[in-house]
């Protein structure tokens, strides 16, 4: 397990989070909030193990649950199904173009509130679904698409920055014998 990549795709989970419950702008121009979990699920999926993957749809998903009116645990599963799916099939998937993880973070963006949902009303909640929740899961599918091939080059560019490098070895070779004298 990579324990910087670990740490980044939680630091990164807990400020989508938060973001997503305080940035109103998106809510107001498009009717509905970003959701920055299923793009960073992507991400782990086809850069982590299992365990990043378990641990970021576990945190994730708790503190999305803390701050909406869902049941508190509720968003973990679904986050975690799609995880381990696309861990599962990830050496299937052209994961190195941008089109390719548009297409798996929109699946995955919209896949998450409808198993959310299945969910909730498997647990006998009361929801209320209208018109207007079809144009917001629009919204959440579209955004969390345009979002996956983001997440991906900034979580890249930052393990790329933060990650240790090996040094360069020395121009002169210890190792070489030097002739002295005039032979």
């Amino acid at each position: 397990m990579n324990r910087l990549l670990t740490t980044i795709l939680l630091i990164a989970g807990f400020l989508g989070v938060f973001l997503q419950a305080t940035w109103v702008v998106p809510r107001q121009l498009l009717g509905a909030p970003l959701n920055f979990l299923p793009p960073l699920i992507v991400f782990a999926a086809f850069r982590t193990d299992v365990a990043t993957v378990s641990l970021l749809a576990t945190l994730g998903g708790l503190l999305t649950d803390a701050l909406s009116a869902n049941a508190l645990g509720v968003t973990v599963l679904p986050l975690l199904w799609i995880g381990l799916a696309l861990h599962r099939w990830r050496e299937l998937i052209l994961q190195e173009l941008g089109y390719a993880r548009f297409v798996v973070g929109m699946f995955a963006s919209a896949a998450a509130p409808l198993l959310t949902l299945l969910i909730v009303l498997t647990l006998g909640e009361g929801v209320a679904i209208g018109w207007d929740s079809l144009w917001k899961w629009l919204v959440v599918a579209v955004t969390g698409g345009g979002l996956t091939p983001l997440c991906f080059f900034l979580l890249d560019a930052a393990h790329e920055r933060l990650a240790a490098h090996p040094s360069k070895p020395p121009s002169f070779r210890p190792d070489r014998e030097i002739k002295r004298g005039r032979n």
